[in-house]
């Protein structure tokens, strides 16, 4: 919608110069300007399509990379809580270890 929005404002304005500054312009002439416009914005809609799909691409892979990054958290929070189960078991043991017998 956009683009035929573009496409109306050249062709408008392509038109209203011709008329305006050089009297009546011929049907061939009209239809050459607004072919090269028409070039020019087919190439930058192409263009712009390019980008829009480059962009979706980089916007699924940092959402698959952030959903990975969250499954990662999740696992170091477990591990870490293992981790600190294992210290207090091993700190218990040293203390044992460390009482006199007596």
């Amino acid at each position: 919608m956009r683009m035929t929005m573009a496409k109306q404002a050249s062709v408008a304005m392509i038109l209203i110069g011709s008329v305006g500054l050089g009297g009546c312009a011929t049907k061939g002439y009209v239809n050459r300007q607004i072919a090269t416009v028409n070039q020019r914005i087919d190439g930058i809609d192409g263009h712009l399509r390019t980008v829009e799909g480059t962009s979706g691409q980089a916007l699924t892979q940092a959402q698959a990379a952030a959903g990975q990054a969250q499954q990662n958290s999740q696992r170091i929070d477990q591990l870490n809580g293992r981790v600190d189960g294992l210290d207090q078991q091993v700190q218990q043991q040293q203390q044992r270890q460390r009482k006199p017998r007596g």
